[in-house]
């Protein structure tokens, strides 16, 4: 059985649970620790029995209690050697430090994980494709654009978690200085409902049935905003919503439903 869910998601912090066939992972932890073991909890899962923490890029909302978790339950972090150089944690131990330099596949606990670069402003930042037990999920937030890189690694996915990061509306009218707006729409920024709706037609196409759509800004972006932007797209490609592909939003502050493979 697999299962997928996210813990947090948005500009306040994120976090992915997935588990296979007796393999837990973290993907990112940009909340405290105390705050991931009693979403774990939550969830029914042990925070003690976490195997692996796989980090996509160094940012804090995706790093905050990576080492607290690692520290205090002894568990090996993964990631690119350029987010381990820019992750400000110590106090890991030299065995639980799992340093890539390349996107090949990797065997973690009976699941196959292959990281992706994904264009966003950060020191070797990669997204991740988990093949398991003849299913492929993947997971692709913080990207400016859709790159060659991330449209090959994310197509033919059964389960995708994509980022729809901002309104272009609320963004281009809302509070935030010119420079940080230009940052988040730039090609190494976010991505927006849009551009989100538009890759996520190609994926239905290309065979993915279930979309959780992430990491929503709280002051550019709604779950309501998002949601009907991308089922909007979709139904003008003649997808149906609820029919030919499930879709969510995952909340910012829990957890989202379980998705189970």
């Amino acid at each position: 059985m697999t299962r997928l869910c996210t813990l947090v998601s948005g500009s306040s912090g994120n976090a992915v649970f997935l588990s296979h066939n007796g393999t837990r992972i973290l993907i990112d932890c940009g909340i405290s620790g105390r705050q991931a073991e009693a979403c774990l909890c939550g969830i029914g899962a042990e925070p003690s029995a976490i195997d692996y923490i796989l980090v996509t890029h160094e940012h804090t909302d995706h790093t905050q209690g990576v080492g607290v978790l690692s520290r205090r339950f002894d568990i090996p972090v993964v990631a690119s050697r350029g987010t381990w150089n820019g992750m400000c944690i110590g106090g890991i131990a030299p065995k639980n430090v799992r340093i890539f330099d390349n996107n090949d596949q990797m065997d973690i606990g009976g699941i196959g994980v292959t990281p992706f670069d994904i264009p966003h402003d950060a020191n070797q930042p990669t997204g991740y494709r988990f093949d398991a037990g003849g299913r492929r999920l993947a997971v692709a937030t913080d990207i400016g654009h859709i790159s060659d890189g991330v449209r090959a690694a994310v197509s033919g996915c059964d389960t995708v978690l994509l980022e729809a990061n901002y309104d272009a509306d609320m963004l281009e009218n809302g509070p935030y200085p010119y420079h940080l707006k230009n940052r988040i729409r730039g090609a190494r920024g976010h991505l927006c409902n849009d551009d989100a709706g538009e890759f996520a037609l190609r994926l239905v196409r290309d065979g993915t049935k279930t979309l959780l759509l992430g990491h929503l800004s709280k002051e550019n972006n709604s779950e309501r905003a998002a949601f009907a932007t991308v089922a909007n797209i979709l139904e003008r490609g003649g997808i149906r919503v609820g029919t030919d592909v499930q879709m969510g939003v995952a909340p910012r502050y829990h957890a989202s439903a379980v998705i189970g493979l």
